[in-house]
């Protein structure tokens, strides 16, 4: 029967002394109460800072096992590199014994390396680098004229670039040039009042705008939007070349004076007189224009 202590509680008088923590057999130092005491996040942590992987899905039971699984394994790893009472063990022992042997190697290897009887090869080696040494330096000369070669040629290339560059920009402005227009002593005030037309990408400001040209490919296109045909007026020939240049447009200024010829004639004669052509895209209201005029900058009627 169960005797009672002086206090009177009913404990037995026998007791067991409790130790703290739960103390892992054969691995004193990890204790699983110490480690389930710890957050979540710590545990985590703590396994990540040990290279274990795959613990996100893991709840803190399996975390606190699987960390004192991981700390007894490292705690066997530094038992077994050590031998009794924490003396290095017999590896390393023979680690240092094999650095020792080496180390007498090296230092005989150098005591013999100095001897007379090897002074002979220390010498070819010393002509050798010597020739060496004289190599490479003559390598960066060598290197320098090349450089300097390579430079020249982009030079060249530069220079030939630039005259490239350069030959459209003239053929641009001769174009410009021979695609104003021509003035004289009875060019109308038309001529500085109208937008000049040079080329084909060229567009007028608004409907309405008042346009002059000399450009061969702007008057054809002009010509065919509205069906028209080069011709003259009969009557006005000059040494059986064509007289007054106009187009025969259907339905707009129809004569029977108008005689049809080739636009090869027809520009001949334009260029051959520095004719302007001053006409029209568009009315202001925006309907398709028939206007047009040649003037002859020399005299009134071109």
């Amino acid at each position: 029967m169960a005797q009672r202590n002086s206090s009177g509680r009913g404990t037995t008088a026998t007791r067991t002394k409790r130790q703290t923590g739960n103390q892992t057999p054969n691995t004193p130092r990890v204790s699983e109460s110490a480690i389930s005491r710890m957050k979540v996040d710590d545990l985590r942590s703590q396994l990540k800072r040990r290279g274990v992987s795959g613990i996100s899905a893991l709840r803190k039971p399996e975390l606190v096992k699987t960390l004192a699984r991981t700390m007894r394994g490292e705690s066997g790893a530094a038992r077994r590199s050590t031998g009794p009472a924490g003396r290095p063990s017999a590896t390393r022992k023979s680690t240092a014994a094999k650095k020792t042997t080496a180390a007498k190697r090296t230092t005989s290897a150098r005591r013999s390396a100095t001897s007379p009887a090897k002074a002979a090869p220390a010498a070819r080696a010393t002509g050798a680098r010597a020739k060496a040494t004289g190599t490479r330096k003559a390598a960066p000369a060598r290197a320098k004229a090349t450089s300097s070669r390579a430079k020249t040629a982009s030079s060249r290339a530069k220079a030939t670039s630039s005259r490239a560059k350069a030959a459209p920009a003239r053929k641009t402005s001769s174009a410009r040039a021979q695609a104003a227009p021509t003035r004289g002593p009875a060019s109308s005030r038309s001529i500085g009042s109208s937008q000049l037309i040079t080329s084909l990408a060229d567009r007028p400001e608004r409907p309405g705008r008042s346009l002059v040209t000399r450009n061969h490919e702007v008057i054809q296109r002009w010509a065919r939007a509205r069906g028209a045909k080069p011709a003259t007026i009969a009557g006005t020939e000059r040494e059986g070349r064509p007289g007054v240049l106009t187009f025969n447009i259907p339905g707009y200024r129809e004569s029977s004076r108008i005689r049809e010829i080739t636009w090869n004639d027809w520009f001949r004669t334009f260029d051959l007189r520095r004719l302007n052509l001053i006409y029209q895209e568009q009315m202001r209201d925006g309907r398709q224009s028939n206007f047009f005029r040649t003037e002859n900058p020399n005299r009134e009627d071109g």
